[in-house]
């Protein structure tokens, strides 16, 4: 299993952050490595990647503003992510984990990097769409 973490602090408040990360539906509009989304039933949604790759992802957790949680599938991995969000003054503490398993052996030692530039890459999304709500 790999686990990785990244925790950045976002000159937002936490609503604001809150609604972004959580409004799934909204991802295309912002993330630059995914093509499009859907919602699906029994709290789960899917994301399918610029280059056609679909996850699925089935909410386990959701306390508004302070932690979002699911596992994650598709055809290379299983896993689980926890989202937390902490309130700190007028800016938005967030640490993200992500565990995962993988599926095929020989992508074991390339797990940890793929996911780590994921997070990195999501957070720096993350930022410019909260700097284009300024």
């Amino acid at each position: 299993m790999a686990t990785v973490n990244i925790k950045a602090t976002l000159e937002s408040d936490l609503q604001t952050v809150w609604e972004i990360v959580t409004k799934v539906e909204q991802y295309p509009t912002w993330r630059t490595d995914i093509q499009k989304t859907e919602v699906l039933p029994d709290k789960q949604f899917a994301e399918i990647s610029k280059e056609g790759y679909r996850t699925i992802f089935a909410v386990t957790a959701t306390e508004p503003c302070k932690r979002w949680e699911f596992d994650i599938e598709n055809d290379n991995m299983t896993g689980h992510w926890i989202g937390l969000f902490t309130e700190k003054g007028q800016s938005t503490e967030i640490s993200f984990t992500e565990q995962v398993v993988p599926k095929k052996f020989f992508l074991k030692p390339f797990v940890k990097a793929y996911l780590t530039r994921q997070q990195k890459q999501f957070v720096t999304d993350l930022k410019m769409a909260l700097d284009s709500k300024k």
